[in-house]
């Protein structure tokens, strides 16, 4: 099985690679075609200059030379015009295009036209193929030599390959003069072009490999991302979200959100029946962000969730969940945690708070205010720590809003943050709503606030009335 998938991995890897390069040689064709079009630009201007008399080259070497070179530069440019620059024989005609229209410069205009024979080379580098760069240098280093005896026998005169003669009908090529022209000219120049070959396969393999690299980073981060995914709906998975989460159940309206501020976050809501009479409620906070903490957020639930049981104070669970999670702690993760059960019948609502945000607590017929009650440690803080649970008497009509500091630490362009105030103002105006439409309202004021401001914190809610205990 692990080979099977290997061979997979490989050949989405393979796949990318070539669609990488593919993409990159259709943009290396255009580029091209664009240089060599500048060069036949260059060329035109030359060839003007020339026709009103500030360059003293033969008219008749310039005539017949110049628009076969143009033609040939502005060919590439109408080739990746008319297949759009993807087809895998275009970087050799382009190349091909441009090595030929300099041969015939440099044939017309030997003195002249040596540095023109870089380009062909400098192009073949953005093709990051040193297959294509050898070829490019094989091809120019023939016909570069060539244009040097070519140009002595039909180019313009150069003292030194030649005693120069005018007329080209009249011109004598001697023995000597071409033993001393591959000795002086052809010979040291393809040494320098060898050269500038080395520098230019040099780049196009190092660029390849960086290119290669790039692509094995993408499909990393691309399978890191859909493995996030796939956690980011796991985790919401493990969450209550099916609302309305008890139908059956006329005693209680409950309703919770949770938004990560990454793919996956270290907040988390609980709300289970301990019996039949008993519905418990959990919201916390893991410190840290990311997967460390999701994790994390894993266990803290999953601990909670196995320890509360009928008849069990609150204050113990908390202990022995403590203490758990400081055996399993290496790196160094807390939770803040409030657990609270909700007595159905009596109204009693004991609660547990391990250094977490005080809920707001909304009397039948009254507004929401906070809740003022002391907070323990955190939970993986320290082992030993004993928390001490509390109670408070609900009405039916009364309801507890719960949160993370998520909402209070939001923050927007300014700088600013959201605040007690703030969440206050809108739990006020607010009051009589179901806990369905409360979270929303809060969410979208949040929302408004924050802007375009990034989420650094998840931002997590849970509210809950107790309505009356209608007994089976």
């Amino acid at each position: 099985m692990k080979k099977i998938t290997r061979s997979k991995t490989d050949n989405i890897g393979t796949e990318l690679q070539w669609e990488a390069l593919v993409k990159n040689e259709t943009e290396a064709n255009r580029y091209a075609a664009r240089c060599l079009a500048v060069c036949g630009g260059v060329g035109a201007m030359a060839w003007i200059l020339n026709l009103v008399g500030i360059f003293i080259i033969p008219d008749k070497i310039m005539n017949i030379g110049m628009p076969i070179t143009i033609l040939l530069f502005l060919l590439p440019a109408l080739l990746c015009k008319i297949t759009g620059g993807q087809p895998l024989w275009l970087k050799y005609a382009i190349i091909m295009c441009g090595i030929t229209s300099i041969f015939i410069l440099s044939s017309a205009m030997p003195k002249h036209g040596v540095l023109a024979w870089a380009v062909p080379l400098a192009l073949s580098c953005h093709y990051y193929s040193r297959k294509l760069t050898r070829l490019t240098l094989v091809a120019s280093w023939v016909l570069f030599s060539a244009s040097i005896y070519v140009g002595m026998y039909i180019g313009e005169g150069d003292l030194n390959l030649l005693i120069m003669e005018p007329d080209i009908d009249k011109r004598v090529i001697t023995g000597s003069m071409l033993y001393d022209a591959t000795i002086f000219f052809v010979v040291p120049r393809a040494l320098i072009l060898l050269g500038l070959s080395s520098i230019c396969t040099t780049v196009a393999g190092r660029t390849r490999k960086l290119l290669e690299r790039q692509i094995k980073d993408s499909e990393e981060r691309q399978r890191i991302s859909t493995e996030l995914d796939v956690a980011t709906r796991i985790q919401a998975d493990m969450l209550p979200c099916i609302f309305p989460a008890f139908p059956d159940r006329p005693e209680f309206d409950i309703y919770a959100t949770m938004n990560p501020a990454k793919e996956v976050g270290g907040d988390f809501y609980d709300f289970f029946m301990v019996d039949e009479t008993h519905l418990a409620i959990v919201i916390a906070d893991v410190s840290g962000k990311g997967v460390p903490a999701a994790l994390f957020m894993v266990i803290g639930k999953t601990l909670i969730n196995d320890h509360t049981k009928p008849d069990t104070d609150l204050g113990t669970v908390f202990t022995e969940v403590n203490e758990l999670l400081c055996k399993s702690n290496n790196e160094g993760l807390f939770i803040t945690a409030f657990e609270g059960v909700l007595d159905l019948v009596t109204g009693e609502f004991c609660f547990v708070n391990a250094g977490h945000e005080m809920p707001f607590i909304a009397k039948s017929g009254s507004a929401y205010e906070p809740h003022r009650l002391r907070a323990g440690f955190v939970l993986a803080g320290m082992e030993g720590v004993k928390y001490q649970s509390g109670s408070i008497q609900l009405s039916p009509g009364d309801k507890i809003f719960q949160y993370t500091d998520g909402i209070t630490e939001a923050t927007n362009a300014a700088k600013e943050l959201y605040g007690m105030e703030r969440l206050t103002d809108v739990l006020v105006k607010n009051t009589a709503r179901p806990p369905a439409e409360l979270l929303p309202i809060i969410k979208a004021d949040i929302d408004a606030f924050v802007g375009d401001a990034p989420q650094f914190d998840d931002i997590t809610m849970l509210c809950v009335e107790y309505l009356a205990y209608h007994p089976a």
